[in-house]
C-alpha cells in the first residue's frame, strides 16, 4: 500500500505524498499524518534496550556500549576499561583483582584522564561552564604532548590551563580563586602560567576592571545602580591615570568601596576584600589615590545618599 519515490527513495503515502509521516516506535510503524495509512513497518528503535523503573537500585548502569569517544586520548578512547569486580571469580586466592586496567591503558592516557578529572573538579567548585573545561582540557593536551613543561606536576599544569582558559573565554578568574580550589600554591601556578603561554606560543587579553565588576557586585548583593557607578569610577580612574601600577582587581575593589559609600548600600573594606581576594590595605591605597578626584569619577546621573565631601578619608 506504500508508495516510494524513485528519485529520492523516500517512503511516502500514495494518497498524500507530501504529508509528513509519524513514527510510532512502540509499534515500529510509519503512519501518514493525513489519513492514518501505515506506509512502513519494522522501524528500528534507536532508544535504550532496557526499561527504567523508579524503584530500581541507583548506580546500576545497564549500558554495554561504554562512554562517549574522547578525541583527546591517544587511542580515541576505544581501549578497554575493566569495571570493578563484584563476584568471587573476579579475585584470586589472595583477594587481589585478577584483571586490571593498567594492561590496557598507556601511562600517557592515565595521566591525561587524571588531569581532566582534576580540571573538571576545580571547575565545578567555582561554577565554570563546560566550554571552559573543554578549552582547558585541550590546552593541557597540547602542553602534555609538547613535553615542554617536564618536571612540573600535572596538578600545577592543570591549574594553569584552567586559568588560561578562563582568560581566553572572557570570564577571567584571579590566581587566588584558582589557588583556592587547587592543591598548588599561587606562586607555582603563576610559573606554570608563564611557561604554558611560552610553550604554546599563545597569549591572553589583558584583564580590566570591568572583567570582575559584575561578579564582585553580585556577590556583595549590590544593586545595578552601584555596579554601574563602580564600573564608571574604575574606568575613569584608569583613563585619567590616577592609579598607575595598581592591579585591576584592587582598582575595582576601591571603586566598589567608593560607590557603595556614596549610596545607601554601604559595604566595608573587609567585606569587599573578602570577595575580591585583596587585603584591606590594598583597597585603602587605591582609594587614597582616587579620593581627591572623586567628583570627576562619579557618573553625572548618580544619586548620592552621602555627598562626596562626607565620603571616608583615609
Amino acid at each position: 500500500m506504500a508508495s516510494s519515490s524513485r528519485d529520492t527513495n523516500k517512503v511516502c503515502c500514495y494518497a498524500h505524498p507530501d504529508a509528513p509521516l509519524i513514527e510510532d516506535y512502540r509499534a515500529g510503524d510509519m503512519i501518514c499524518s493525513e489519513c492514518g495509512l501505515v506506509v512502513g513497518d519494522r522501524v528500528i528503535d534507536v532508544g535504550s534496550e532496557w526499561r527504567t523503573f523508579s524503584n530500581e537500585k541507583s548506580g546500576v548502569d545497564p549500558s554495554r556500549v561504554g562512554g562517549p569517544e574522547n578525541p583527546l586520548l591517544s587511542g580515541g578512547d576505544l581501549s578497554t576499561i575493566i569495571g570493578p569486580g563484584t563476584g568471587a571469580a573476579s579475585f584470586d586466592a589472595f583477594g587481589s583483582p585478577k584483571y586490571q586496567n593498567r594492561r590496557t591503558m598507556s601511562s600517557s592516557d592515565r595521566s591525561l584522564i587524571l588531569a581532566f578529572k582534576e580540571i573538571s573538579m576545580m571547575a565545578d567548585r567555582i561554577n565554570l561552564p563546560k566550554t571552559i573545561v573543554d578549552r582547558a582540557n585541550n590546552l593541557f593536551k597540547q602542553v602534555h604532548d609538547g613535553k615542554n613543561l617536564k618536571g612540573r606536576s600535572n596538578d600545577a599544569k592543570a591549574s594553569a590551563c584552567l586559568y588560561i582558559a578562563c582568560r581566553q573565554e572572557g570570564v577571567p578568574r584571579t590566581f587566588k580563586e584558582i589557588c583556592a580550589v587547587s592543591k598548588i600554591s599561587k606562586k607555582e601556578i603563576g610559573r606554570c602560567f608563564k611557561l604554558t603561554l611560552k610553550a604554546l606560543e599563545t597569549s591572553v587579553d589583558l584583564i580590566t576592571t570591568a572583567d570582575f565588576m559584575s561578579r564582585f557586585c553580585a556577590n556583595l548583593d549590590l544593586p545595578n545602580m552601584v555596579q554601574r557607578a563602580a564600573t564608571h569610577i574604575a574606568k575613569k580612574a584608569v583613563e585619567m591615570d590616577i592609579v598607575p601600577g595598581r592591579s585591576p582587581i584592587s582598582v575595582a575593589a576601591a571603586a566598589i568601596y567608593m560607590a557603595s559609600q556614596a549610596s545607601e548600600h554601604k559595604r566595608s573594606q573587609k567585606e569587599i576584600g573578602d570577595i575580591a581576594g585583596v587585603a584591606d590595605v590594598t583597597i585603602r591605597q587605591s582609594y587614597k589615590l582616587m579620593y581627591p578626584e572623586a567628583a570627576k569619577l562619579f557618573p553625572e546621573d548618580f544619586k548620592f545618599t552621602t555627598p562626596i565631601e562626607q565620603l571616608p578619608q583615609m
